[in-house]
């Protein structure tokens, strides 16, 4: 297992790396500014740094720089931002950095630096749980909706009992409005499927089509419990 530091002051990005890092079996530690980063960096001695470029206070280029004009650049550091450039790239990798990230960051991508970057000498190595990852162009379909069809329209709804599994019937009133019915089925559908995958995101993805990062976004909408079907019981 190793050790990762994400800094960027944009919440929800800091929430989104960490969870899928941690999935992945690594220990995340989080920093939304450069005063932080540093601190974290001179206690923790980081086997990985993701950082941001474009921050509030000081710049994650500058930041970079600091690091190695003090000889404090002894772990790899991957550059990430939403609004670089060929230039950016480049300086970046001038003053140490080993890779840069365009934002949105595909899981695939993320996964990929990441890997080759533990496994730089000195860096220790990934420990997380095996298995297959969805590439930039992996399908992205939704889950299919339930609903009464136009023709039956004059009928009156009535819940309809879904068998998801064994010991796992679940009810569904479809006398509600169209959106509450289908996140009701979607949040069963899910939690469902991370009953029977033990809690791996990996597994899941896979299973129902969705790219990763498009899964933990959707699992949040939805209102699943995460924690519950994590792998270990944590």
């Amino acid at each position: 297992m190793a050790t990762i530091l994400v800094v960027d002051d944009e919440l929800g990005i800091r929430a989104l790396l960490s969870e899928i890092l941690t999935d992945e079996g690594h220990n995340v530690e989080l920093a939304e500014d450069a005063a932080q980063a540093r601190a974290c960096r001179d206690r923790l001695r980081p086997d990985l740094v993701l950082l941001d470029i474009w921050m509030p206070d000081v710049d994650g280029i500058s930041l970079l720089k600091e690091w190695a004009a003090g000889g404090l650049l002894t772990m790899p550091v991957i550059m990430m931002s939403g609004h670089g450039t060929i230039d950016t790239a480049v300086e970046a990798t001038k003053h140490g950095a080993m890779a840069f990230l365009e934002k949105p960051i595909t899981l695939q991508k993320l996964l990929r630096a990441v890997e080759q970057g533990l496994a730089k000498p000195g860096a220790k190595p990934a420990a997380g749980p095996g298995g297959a990852v969805r590439g930039d162009n992996g399908a992205a379909g939704e889950p299919m909706m339930l609903g009464a069809s136009s023709s039956m329209s004059h009928v009156m709804p009535s819940p309809v009992s879904l068998s998801l599994g064994p010991q796992s019937e679940q009810t569904f009133d479809l006398d509600r409005p169209l959106r509450e019915a289908r996140d009701a089925f979607e949040k069963s559908y899910f939690e469902f499927h991370l009953a029977q995958e033990n809690g791996s995101m990996t597994r899941v993805a896979e299973k129902t089509g969705l790219e990763r990062t498009h899964l933990y976004r959707k699992l949040k909408q939805l209102g699943v419990d995460l924690s519950r079907n994590k792998r270990g019981g944590t």
